[in-house]
């Protein structure tokens, strides 16, 4: 198997390029080679941001914008719908690949934060890609030590990709 990015853009203020999403692929196959992920999937959702901050309010409690979101299948959240696929007769349920699950990333955000650091929007996007799928993977940054370790894995990714500051 293999390891699958299904994206999808909600947004309309930038544009999303196929030299985007091939970037953005091979820093998802870069960053699970690392975590030692050989298949499953990714979704990723570009929003804007009143897109994120309805689901920053929503999901997390958090009344304002943020640049990216993740939601892991393993993990469940409160009055989560139960999505069941049902197999066709013959289908074999072991050519689905295992979903991973769900980034949402706010363009307008990236962009502004790019705009901030002094780096370009391709860099902003896959630093917050790369973020997120640490996220699915059960990352966490609550503390210095975290952080750090969440912080290196990243950059390690980004670098080997030629997205260096």
């Amino acid at each position: 198997m293999t390891l699958h990015l299904a994206w999808n853009n909600e947004q309309e203020q930038f544009e999303i390029s196929r030299e985007l999403i091939e970037l953005l692929d091979t820093l998802l196959q870069k960053a699970a080679a690392a975590e030692g992920i050989v298949d499953g999937e990714v979704a990723l959702t570009f929003v804007n941001n009143a897109q994120i901050h309805e689901l920053n309010r929503d999901y997390r409690g958090i009344d304002r914008p943020t640049d990216v979101l993740s939601f892991a299948m393993n993990e469940s959240v409160e009055d989560e719908p139960e999505i069941l696929y049902e197999f066709e007769e013959g289908e074999d349920p072991g050519a689905l690949p295992e979903m991973l699950g769900d980034i949402i990333i706010s363009v307008e955000r990236a962009k502004e934060q790019s705009e901030e650091y002094g780096h370009s929007l391709e860099r902003e996007l896959g630093f917050l890609f790369v973020h997120g799928f640490l996220h699915l993977l059960g990352y966490d940054h609550q503390d210095e030590a975290s952080e750090a370790e969440m912080m290196g894995k990243q950059e390690k990714v980004l670098a080997e990709a030629g997205l260096v500051r």
